[in-house]
């Protein structure tokens, strides 16, 4: 018999991802782009393959996420090392709406994490780094 967890984290993800966006619609966002901004602000300055590598998202995905956040003002790229290599970086623009947009992911973390008390959130953070492990442990051998 089938294990239904897999399926359930798939489902929630997808869901919660659909539902961020409505709380990002407002900042002219989509979930996609604010992992990507998000990501940035954390570490700073990054090159594509440490943000797609990060967020395991593939790199043709992450390189047009960037370019459109480009557009719209959010991010810059310069050269790194080598021609090849691009780093990315907030804008102004892009660390003037930084606030705005963490309160409303706030907001929407509030509201969706409210079942769950602070013990319960730590235990799921646990668990769900423990399935890191094993990815780890299955490209080792």
């Amino acid at each position: 018999m089938m294990n239904p967890l897999i399926h359930e984290l798939f489902q929630k993800s997808r869901f919660l991802s659909k539902e961020l966006n409505m709380f990002l619609k407002i900042h002219k966002l989509f979930a996609s782009q604010w992992s990507v901004i998000y990501c940035v602000d954390l570490h700073g300055e990054m090159t594509l393959t440490q943000i797609w590598k990060y967020l395991n998202v593939e790199a043709p995905t992450i390189t047009r996420t960037v370019n459109r956040l480009e557009e719209l003002c959010w991010l810059r790229t310069k050269e790194g090392k080598d021609r090849r290599e691009k780093v990315v970086e907030l804008t102004e623009f892009g660390l003037e709406q930084l606030e705005a947009v963490k309160k409303s992911v706030i907001e929407f973390e509030q509201l969706y994490l409210n079942n769950l008390s602070d013990e319960e959130q730590v235990a799921l953070i646990r668990l769900l780094r423990k399935l890191d492990e094993r990815k780890e442990n299955l490209f080792e051998s």
